[in-house]
């Protein structure tokens, strides 16, 4: 950040510049001095004014007009006749002499303005590019708190201070408020109600000892600073206090209007995906209610005239579409509950070899060709996991691979490095490269419109393995079919195991 004053510091009026004064003096009546025999009085008085160029350009006014008057003195007094006196004998001298004067009030005065000048443009190339820098610094901060610390560092480095920040309604900062003088707090507490500049020169509490300004666009004000020192006179500082609290509360409005955004973007999708919910479950929920319905009343009014083999048609009917139902309730359920709710799940340490057997046990019970092949090596790293997320995790996936293809299926575990690996291969259709992305998505089933399904089980997959900080991938196998990956990292350190 560059270090700019917001006062900068006339030439005081200390024994130094008065040393100046006396040295200058000195030197010029010296020379006249030791050459008086080798120069006229017009090149003492010549003498004289180059003193006197040399404090103006050296000291401030006050100093530089002293010297002018006394330097009209000395030479008045050492080399105009008669000397040693303050006399003036001859009408030209004195004429000379009051010429003189004008001339070096003039030097001095023409002196000090263009060094205030410069001083001045100084100051305001290095506020301009104070603001460039903290331009650029507030549009790569992200939080309130990194802004409000760039734009403490800006104040810091403009004026002299002491200089506080405040938000209105920063819960935050109540040890900060706590150390604020309570004479700070009031006045920044006035200008956020006021949305005004308080202080000297504004009109408005003439009466306080800094500039209290508003953070805001003159509709919303959401703080307030206090700047020190302030001067009634000192317009172009209180203007550049107002640009850099300008800046400020430009880049803290971005940052709440895309929270805002963003909270509204968040809300949207959540609406959406509750919509989308609703709408797709009613769907798929429909038709097999229907089927239920119909195979319960067939049984019910016309359970007599039924023989045997079609009741337990009809019963398998309500079981399978039952058991259909269960399954699409509890995939939607938990898709929901680890997509919407910002909560973590409840873990503990879970052998995945008893996960993924009694997996089996349950969907071999569907498998009636047996095609379902296991491979999980003993002695494998405990996981800390949940165990019903993680066993219906591998329950979808193998009940994908048997509703989509008709081969054998691979089921294995790997353990590599710090992670384990679930693949579960088929030598189904496979999937086109360009929908291995969109079939985690709910409701999406690629060309497999045709099946009966809500299109839930791969994308309920996918979050529980992201829920488990792991992930879910899909690729083509080589000669057909496809493979799916679930990668669980595992957690260090390893719990320890129990001697028998």
């Amino acid at each position: 950040m560059v270090h700019v004053s917001s006062h900068p510091a006339p030439g005081a009026h200390t024994l130094r510049g008065w040393g100046v004064v006396a040295l200058l003096l000195g030197a010029a009546t010296l020379v006249c001095a030791l050459f008086d025999s080798y120069l006229t009085l017009t090149s003492h008085a010549m003498l004289y004014v180059l003193a006197i160029v040399i404090a103006s350009y050296r000291l401030d006014w006050v100093q530089s007009a002293v010297c002018a008057i006394a330097a009209v003195t000395a030479l008045n007094f050492f080399f105009v006749p008669p000397r040693w006196t303050f006399d003036v004998e001859s009408r030209e001298h004195l004429i000379a002499l009051v010429v003189m004067l004008v001339v070096a009030l003039v030097i001095s005065h023409l002196a000090a303005s263009v060094r205030r000048e410069s001083r001045l443009a100084t100051l305001n190339a290095q506020r301009a590019r104070q603001l460039q820098i903290l331009a650029t610094e507030l549009s790569m901060a992200d939080t309130p708190e990194a802004m409000l610390a760039l734009g403490q560092t800006a104040l810091d480095a403009a004026f002299e201070g002491p200089n506080a920040l405040q938000l209105q309604g920063a819960a935050g900062d109540a040890a900060k408020q706590a150390a604020m003088p309570q004479d700070w707090l009031d006045g920044l507490h006035c200008c956020i109600k006021e949305n005004a500049v308080l202080g000297p020169g504004t009109g408005r509490w003439p009466g306080l000892n800094a500039w209290y300004l508003p953070l805001g666009d003159g509709e919303q004000t959401v703080g307030a600073a206090r700047v020190w020192p302030a001067s009634a006179g000192d317009n172009d500082g209180r203007e550049h206090a107002q640009a850099l609290c300008t800046l400020l509360a430009q880049s803290l409005s971005r940052v709440r209007l895309a929270a805002s955004m963003h909270a509204a973007q968040a809300e949207a999708q959540r609406q959406q995906m509750q919509s989308t919910f609703l709408a797709a479950v009613s769907h798929d929920v429909r038709t097999p209610l229907a089927a239920i319905v119909g195979a319960a009343s067939a049984l019910q009014t016309q359970h007599d005239k039924l023989s045997t083999p079609e009741r337990g048609r009809l019963l398998a009917s309500i079981a399978s579409e039952a058991a259909y139902l269960s399954t699409l309730t509890e995939n939607t359920l938990q898709l929901v509950r680890l997509t919407s709710l910002q909560q973590d799940i409840q873990r503990d340490w879970e052998s995945l070899e008893e996960i993924v057997g009694a997996v089996l046990a349950r969907v071999r019970q569907r498998d009636n060709t047996r095609r379902i092949r296991a491979s999980v090596p003993t002695g494998l790293p405990l996981l800390k996991a949940d165990p019903v997320l993680l066993a219906q995790l591998i329950a979808n996936l193998l009940d994908n691979a048997l509703q989509y293809s008709a081969g054998e299926i691979e089921l294995s575990v790997k353990h590599k490095g710090q992670t384990l690996v679930i693949a579960v291969k088929d030598r189904g259709a496979g999937i086109a490269p360009e929908a291995q992305e969109l079939i985690f998505e709910p409701y999406h089933r690629g060309d497999r419109s045709g099946q009966r399904g809500a299109g839930l089980g791969l994308a309920l997959c996918r979050a529980i393995a992201v829920a488990h900080g792991g992930s879910l991938t899909v690729r083509n196998r080589q000669g057909g079919g496809s493979c799916f990956f679930a990668t669980l990292p595992m957690s260090e350190p390893q719990p320890k195991q129990e001697l028998p």
